[in-house]
């Protein structure tokens, strides 16, 4: 089986950014700016005091344009007005006049989060942590920058140094375990959620996500339990019926997994991937006629599910139509040109219609693929049993 997908929703940078915008609203009241704010008012919260507050403030700035700490005061005042573009480039100025004034690359990334640059805020936040390594709000927002910009692996590393500061900290927790799943460190990520779990064992998300460590380890029984779980505490959440379905297509319970995947149905009736499952399990009963409507439905509502083209074209081989077949097969280069399938059966349409150098062309790429992928196997088969014999050599 072809494990092409592992997370359903379409569009991870959407979803993290989602996520990340949830998380900060309930840890960015704690992450406060580091520069002292004026004394008639930049402290205040009310519109009218800060108006007079970024007034007095750009007065200043114009009485002495080379002191950093006005540019410095008055990017506070813009930043708590939401004035984000215009706080961003007071604290330039101010950087550029005193680069070491205290705190101002922390309010600089700060700024550039809230603002919703999560890649410009990390210089800013870096290099706060170099200057004070143990400060811990510098440390949560470059985690969470890292996060939010799709950068996981580094997003781990400080949220860990964080979420070991505040153990309670289901959200932090949470942030962490997520970019472990998507950096693909699954031990790490389970870990995390058993956690979680500790905290707060009726949370279905922390089963699900679980469910997709545990999916990531290769353990689909465990997975499997983990998705009835969330399902069973949140019987109409989008999604969880999916992957419990995609659980049992990778098992080979293809009758569960029709139950599953038309319980998703009924929640979302334009879920593309259940509909691209079902058609591929219609396609492997040999039921033709079922199969293709609901790989064509799949890939109009979703143009980059690759397996749907793939089962498109060798449904459309197999009935002579060809030309269809080539084009959804091509279609399937196109998501992926790395998989050695679609050009093999790319090749035997070829042979079929009689273009011989076309059809060695596509086999040719197809072994070379294939040689490779098996070239990659040993390799890491090499490595699982060397990372064995060492740890029974160090027991």
């Amino acid at each position: 089986m072809n494990r092409e997908l592992t997370f359903p929703t379409g569009g991870w940078k959407r979803e993290c950014v989602k996520f990340i915008l949830f998380v900060a609203l309930a840890i960015l009241p704690s992450l406060r700016a580091q520069t002292p704010g004026p004394a008639d008012g930049a402290n205040s919260q009310q519109p009218a005091d800060l108006q007079q507050s970024e007034q007095q403030w750009r007065a200043a700035t114009r009485r002495n344009p080379n002191s950093a700490e006005a540019f410095a005061g008055l990017g506070v005042v813009l930043a708590k007005e939401q004035k984000y573009a215009e706080a961003v480039a007071a604290y330039h100025r101010a950087i550029a006049i005193k680069p070491n004034l205290p705190g101002l690359q922390l309010d600089l990334g700060l700024a550039e989060f809230k603002w919703g640059h999560f890649e410009a805020a990390i210089p800013p936040l870096q290099a706060e942590l170099k200057a004070n390594p143990g400060n811990m709000q510098a440390t949560t927002l470059l985690g969470l920058s890292f996060y939010a910009a799709g950068r996981f692996a580094e997003a781990a590393k400080y949220l860990a140094v964080a979420a070991d500061s505040n153990p309670a900290n289901t959200e932090l927790l949470e942030t962490l375990a997520r970019s472990c799943i998507m950096a693909k460190n699954y031990p790490c990520a389970l870990q995390e959620f058993q956690k979680l779990d500790q905290l707060d064992p009726d949370s279905w998300a922390v089963h699900e996500l679980t469910g997709q460590a545990l999916d990531g380890l290769q353990r689909g029984d465990d997975a499997i339990t983990e998705f009835q779980k969330a399902i069973s505490l949140a019987p109409q959440q989008p999604e969880l019926h999916f992957m419990l379905g995609r659980q049992y297509w990778e098992a080979q319970r293809f009758d569960d997994a029709v139950t599953a995947f038309n319980g998703e149905l009924a929640i979302d009736p334009e879920s593309a991937q259940s509909l691209a499952y079902l058609g591929d399990i219609a396609m492997q009963r040999a039921d033709f006629d079922k199969a293709l409507p609901l790989l064509r439905r799949a890939t109009q509502l979703q143009s980059g599910i690759r397996f749907a083209y793939l089962d498109i074209g060798a449904i459309l081989m197999d009935q002579k139509k060809y030309q269809e077949a080539l084009t959804a097969l091509h279609r399937a280069v196109e998501l992926d040109p790395n998989q050695p399938d679609a050009y093999f059966r790319i090749g035997r349409i070829d042979q079929i219609l009689g273009d011989t150098a076309g059809a060695q062309e596509e086999f040719a790429k197809g072994q070379e693929l294939r040689d490779k992928e098996s070239k990659e196997l040993a390799e890491k088969a090499r490595e699982h049993l060397a990372n064995g014999n060492q740890t029974n050599g160090n027991q």
